[in-house]
């Protein structure tokens, strides 16, 4: 059975607007951004970037596991200029499962005595808006959307349902997803993740099933303010299914409804998986001819909150009006890009539809 969910924001007021931005990534997304350059997977798998996690104190630093070290050191640097934050929406699939791990084998190896408390603290999806609410102590909303696939598309729901209800507040919206042992294990088992060794640089030529293991964290301060921003949110829809021709005539809707926005780059979601190209090469055949088509898994690799990134990458090129070269499929001249169209799909059943414009 599909399931649509329909996600218009036909008025300026319902729209979300984003402010500053942050990605900690397997590419040089934070602090000084660098995109020319490609780093290569290792293994199968992009690792993100560690970074100088400033305004984390040391001892809590290395107490953090992997995912919370990502979310909190991207979300920072946010707060830290925007101290009167409302509400912290965090949208994750897997949260620290690390520490979720190593935590229960501890329960087996030390017979349930003397157990580590902060891999249990720090074991739940929400341990890292938690996190973030405590050490800059606000007592604001707080909220972690576990959605698999859709975890970032239900916070950015959130994000806008809250600017509607209260106006005029501030949020800081974001998705987090790290490769933890377990869950890259039970991926590759699934045949979601490639057997044989593959880069990145090589993985649109691939002709196999499966994709390469991803990571990353992308904050970002939104309101319903277009004073100073860098872009806004214009539509969304996300839906589950395994129809290929559901997923297109619901891109055939999604464009007929904001018909009076021109599409001037489809960033496209595409992984290397042969099993999942079709959905990709159908949406790219509704769009007209001229559109010019960029890709962004080569970049971050697979994981459920990878639109996260795409978000982060659509309002860069908007701010910079460059893609990076690696990521162009096609190309159509030197376009002023004023409206960006993204389609994500995770493992071929959930699909999403952002829409991301220049602010006025």
């Amino acid at each position: 059975m599909a399931i649509v969910r329909r996600s218009f924001f036909p008025n300026p007021e319902s729209m979300l607007y984003i402010h500053q931005h942050t990605c900690i990534s397997p590419q040089k997304t934070f602090a000084d951004v660098d995109l020319d350059m490609l780093h290569e997977s290792v293994d199968n798998k992009l690792l993100a970037l560690e970074q100088v996690y400033e305004g984390i104190p040391p001892a809590a630093l290395r107490r953090m596991g992997k995912a919370v070290k990502m979310g909190i050191g991207a979300g920072l640097p946010i707060i830290k200029n925007n101290p009167s934050i409302d509400g912290i929406i965090l949208g994750t699939s897997n949260g620290g499962m690390e520490d979720c791990i190593r935590f229960l084998n501890q329960i087996i190896d030390y017979d349930e005595g003397m157990l580590t408390p902060g891999n249990f603290v720090q074991s739940t999806p929400n341990a890292i808006a938690s996190q973030l609410s405590m050490m800059n102590k606000n007592r604001a909303y707080n909220i972690t959307h576990v959605h698999r696939g859709l975890a970032f598309e239900n916070a950015l729901l959130d994000a806008v349902m809250m600017l509607k209800e209260k106006p005029g507040k501030n949020y800081l919206l974001g998705g987090v997803d790290e490769i933890s042992a377990y869950n890259f294990n039970i991926d590759y088992l699934g045949g979601w993740y490639k057997k044989e060794k593959i880069s990145n640089k090589d993985l649109y030529q691939s002709q196999t099933p499966a994709s390469i293991a991803g990571e990353g964290a992308a904050m970002f301060l939104v309101n319903d303010d277009a004073t100073g921003a860098v872009a806004k949110l214009s539509a969304m829809k996300t839906l589950h299914t395994d129809d290929v021709e559901l997923v297109k005539g619901q891109l055939k809707a999604f464009i007929n409804n904001n018909s009076d926005i021109k599409i001037d780059l489809f960033l496209s979601g595409e992984n290397g998986d042969s099993r999942i190209l079709k959905f990709y090469e159908s949406c790219e055949a509704i769009l007209d001819t001229g559109t010019p088509v960029a890709r962004f898994k080569h970049m971050c690799g697979e994981y459920p909150t990878a639109s996260s990134f795409s978000f982060w990458l659509s309002c860069y090129i908007l701010g910079h009006q460059r893609i990076p070269g690696a990521s162009l499929k096609k190309s159509t001249g030197k376009p002023v890009y004023e409206n960006i169209l993204v389609y994500n799909s995770y493992k071929g059943r959930q699909h999403s539809f952002l829409l991301v414009s220049n602010a006025p």
